[in-house]
C-alpha cells in the first residue's frame, strides 16, 4: 500500500492550494476528489455551448501589486489567467424597486468616493470614512497583506464590530446605508450577526480592482492541478471518502467508497468541518467537540438561474447588478413565504465570441434549504441532473419563471431574448460543493460570539488539519489566505512569508 506524506480531502481551491504549497516543498501529496471535475466552487459547466461558473463570478485584487495578484504570482498562475477588467466607474451597481437611480461601486478608492459622492451630494466625508475604515480593518490582518504578525483572533474590537451597525453610524442617509451594504450577497450578510471585518475583507479587494474570468473559474483549478502534478503530486477523481480510520491515536487511512484505502502521515480536509468529523472512525474524538460544530449556524444557500441568450439580442455589460425589491438590503436573506425573491445579483458570462453581445448570464438569489428538503434524499449528476424526479423539475421551473418575471421588471424585454435556461438549488450546492444545507459560504461568523465561530486549522486529531472557507474567510482570496494558514502548521508561517518575498524579489528558492 502506497503511503503519502499528506492526504488532502477535497479538490476545492483550498485543497488545491495546500497541495501546491506542499508538493513544491517536496511532500508526497494525494488529493482525493469525489466528483469527476476538480475545483469545488471553481467548477464550470457548459449548456448550449455557453460556459457557466458554479460559484466564482468575478474576482478582486488581481491588479499589479495587489494581494491576490501576489498570491497567484507565487503559485505561478497569474500570467496564465484569461481575465477581463470590469467597468472602472461601476463594476457593481446597486439598484432598488421604485428608484430609477443606479448606485455604482467604482474601482480605486478615490474613484469609488468620487463616483458615489456624485449620487449622494454632501456625503463625501462619510463615504471617505467608510473607505478609510475598510482599509484600516484590512491592515490588521497580516497574512491578508502577505506579512506575518499578531493573530487577529484576540482582537475583540475588530471581531465584535457589527457591519450593519457600523455602516449605520456613518450617515443618517438611509439610502446610502443600504447602498454601502448592497453587495452583501457576496457574504450572505445577516444584519444582527455579520462582523464588519468580513464586509471589509470582501469589499476591499474588489474596490482595488475587479475582474471577470474569461471562460470561467475552472482555469484556476486546471493551472493549480498542472502544478501539483509537475511537482509529483496526485489527484484522484471519483474518489469519495467513506471513512477516516486510525492507528492508535493517529489518523492513518482514508477508506474510499470504491473500496480503495489511501494511507497518509498527515491529513488536510477542505471539506466542511462537520462533514469531516462525520467521516472519522467512531470514538476517536470527544462528543463535545463534534457537538460544537454541529451547533454552529451555516450561511444561507442559493438558487441560481443560468440564462442562454439568443444570438445578438442582449448587450454585454461590464458590471454586475445587485437589485433589491425593498430598501432594507439585510432583509432578503430571511425572506418570508410568498416574498421570494427579495433580491438578486446578475453576472454576465465573460468570454463571448460575439463582440458587444452576451452569450449568457447567471442570476443568483437566496433560497432556504427547507424549500428543497422534500427531495434531500435524492441525488443527481452533472451528466444526469434530472434524477431527482419530475416534481423537483417542476419546482425549479416554477422558481425560474418567478425570477425571470422579476428580472423582466429590471431589464424589460429580456424574457423574449432567452433561448434556454437552467437552474440550481440548495441541493445542487449540497451535493457538488459538499456543504451542509447547501451553504454558500460555510459557517456564519457572529460578531456577538466571535470566538465560537472562529475555526482554527488545528483539530483535536493531532495529524488532521482543516482548510478552506470556514477558517479565515470565504471567497477566492479568503480561501487562499486559509491555505497558507493551514500549511503554516506544517512548514511555519515565517518560512512561507519569506519564500513569497524571495520569489517576488526574483531570488532562487529551493
Amino acid at each position: 500500500m502506497q503511503e503519502y506524506d499528506v492526504v488532502i480531502i477535497g479538490s476545492g481551491l483550498g485543497g488545491l492550494l495546500c497541495a501546491n504549497i506542499l508538493t513544491e516543498e517536496g511532500y508526497k501529496v494525494c488529493v482525493l476528489e469525489k466528483n469527476q471535475q476538480i475545483g469545488g466552487n471553481l467548477q464550470t459547466f457548459v449548456r448550449d455551448r455557453v460556459i457557466f461558473d458554479t460559484g466564482v463570478h468575478y474576482l478582486g485584487g488581481l491588479g499589479e501589486g495587489e494581494n491576490l495578484n501576489r498570491f497567484f504570482s507565487y503559485f505561478g498562475i497569474m500570467d496564465k489567467l484569461k481575465l477581463e477588467k470590469m467597468d472602472k466607474n461601476g463594476f457593481d451597481i446597486i439598484t432598488f424597486d421604485g428608484d430609477n437611480n443606479e448606485y455604482p461601486y467604482a474601482q480605486g478608492y478615490e474613484n469609488f468616493i468620487r463616483v458615489l459622492s456624485q449620487k449622494f451630494p454632501g456625503e463625501e466625508k462619510n463615504i471617505r470614512r467608510y473607505c478609510d475604515e475598510i482599509k484600516r480593518v484590512c491592515s490588521r490582518f497580516p497574512l491578508y497583506n502577505l506579512r506575518n504578525g499578531e493573530s487577529y483572533h484576540s482582537d475583540s474590537e475588530l471581531l465584535q464590530k457589527n457591519a450593519k451597525s457600523f455602516i449605520a453610524s456613518l450617515t443618517q442617509n438611509e439610502k446610502l446605508r443600504n447602498v454601502l451594504a448592497g453587495s452583501n450577497l457576496l457574504y450572505a450578510g445577516i444584519g444582527d450577526k455579520t462582523p464588519f471585518y468580513i464586509h471589509a475583507l470582501v469589499l476591499n479587494s474588489y474596490i482595488q480592482s475587479a475582474w471577470r474570468l474569461v471562460n470561467g473559474g475552472s482555469q484556476i483549478a486546471k493551472l493549480l492541478a498542472k502544478n501539483i502534478r509537475k511537482f509529483g503530486g496526485e489527484i484522484l477523481k471519483r474518489s469519495e471518502v467513506k471513512q477516516l480510520k486510525f492507528e492508535g491515536e493517529e489518523l492513518r487511512y482514508a477508506e474510499l467508497t470504491n473500496g480503495k484505502i489511501i494511507k497518509g502521515k498527515r491529513f488536510i480536509s477542505n471539506a466542511h468541518p462537520l462533514s469531516t468529523l462525520e467521516l472519522l472512525e467512531p470514538g476517536k474524538i470527544r462528543k463535545s467537540y463534534f457537538t460544537r460544530f454541529k451547533s454552529l449556524e451555516n450561511s444561507a444557500s442559493a438558487f441560481t438561474l443560468y440564462l442562454v441568450f439568443k444570438k445578438n439580442t442582449v448587450k454585454y455589460i461590464h458590471h454586475n447588478y445587485y437589485h433589491f425589491k425593498r430598501n432594507d438590503v439585510w432583509e432578503p436573506v430571511d425572506y418570508k413565504p410568498g416574498e421570494w425573491p427579495l433580491s438578486y445579483g446578475t453576472f454576465m458570462v465573460a468570454g463571448s465570441k460575439i463582440k458587444n453581445y452576451a452569450e449568457g448570464m447567471a442570476v443568483l438569489t437566496y433560497m432556504k434549504y427547507d424549500e428543497t428538503k422534500q427531495w434531500e434524499n435524492t441525488s443527481s449528476t452533472i451528466a444526469h441532473p434530472d434524477m431527482r424526479g419530475e416534481e423537483y423539475e417542476d419546482f425549479k421551473r416554477m422558481k425560474s419563471e418567478i425570477l425571470i418575471d422579476e428580472l423582466e421588471k429590471k431589464m424589460p424585454g429580456i424574457r423574449e431574448n432567452i433561448k434556454a435556461y437552467y437552474s440550481s438549488t440548495p441541493l445542487t450546492y449540497r451535493d457538488y460543493i459538499a456543504t451542509p444545507g447547501g451553504s454558500m459560504y460555510g459557517i456564519v461568523k457572529d460578531c456577538f460570539d466571535p470566538v465560537k465561530t472562529l475555526v482554527p486549522a488545528r483539530t483535536k486529531v493531532k495529524n488532521l488539519l482543516f482548510t478552506g472557507q470556514n477558517l479565515h474567510s470565504h471567497g477566492v482570496l479568503g480561501v487562499t489566505v486559509s491555505a497558507f494558514v493551514t500549511c503554516s502548521e506544517i512548514l511555519g508561517l515565517d518560512y512561507l512569508i519569506e519564500k513569497i518575498a524571495k520569489k517576488e524579489a526574483g531570488a532562487s528558492v529551493k
